[in-house]
């Protein structure tokens, strides 16, 4: 399959903060480099639940700004403010695994860590790059980090 001039190649990554996912981050943004693809950092956000209720917030408690914030942070650490690669960053609101697949759907990679901070729930039913591995629509590559 031949791709256009035009056409530009994206690499997505799981951000959230974990130190495999930032491994994988540094790893999109050296295989972009080499492909000159862009990059978009994912970093998908839940309402905490605790004992099968949601967790009262806090007045002035923005869950959505705090995970643009750890995002925001994860990549200036990992870029150290200059990239010569478009970083695209997305906050998005649902399951890491279902938001991470929705976003990589047309793209032509998948990067997860092995490890994020998924709580006691992810254990019971799975991890995260194990349901993108059997659910991706494009490759998937897994950065393994011994934590």
């Amino acid at each position: 399959m031949e791709t256009s001039e035009t056409e530009q190649h994206r690499i997505v990554v799981g951000v959230d903060g974990s130190p495999s996912s930032m491994v994988a981050l540094r790893w999109a943004l050296k295989q972009a480099e080499a492909t000159g693809a862009e990059v978009e950092a994912v970093h998908a956000w839940e309402y905490p639940i605790s004992f099968g209720a949601p967790v009262a917030l806090l007045p002035g408690e923005d869950l959505e700004a705090e995970a643009g914030t750890a995002l925001d942070a994860a990549i200036g650490k990992v870029t150290a403010g200059d990239s010569g690669v478009t970083v695209h960053r997305r906050v998005v609101l649902g399951d890491p695994a279902s938001v991470l697949l929705a976003r990589a759907k047309d793209a032509d990679l998948l990067v997860v860590g092995n490890r994020g901070y998924g709580g006691f729930a992810r254990t019971l039913l799975g991890s995260v790059s194990q349901h993108c591995i059997h659910h991706a629509t494009c490759p998937v590559v897994v950065i393994r980090t011994e934590e």
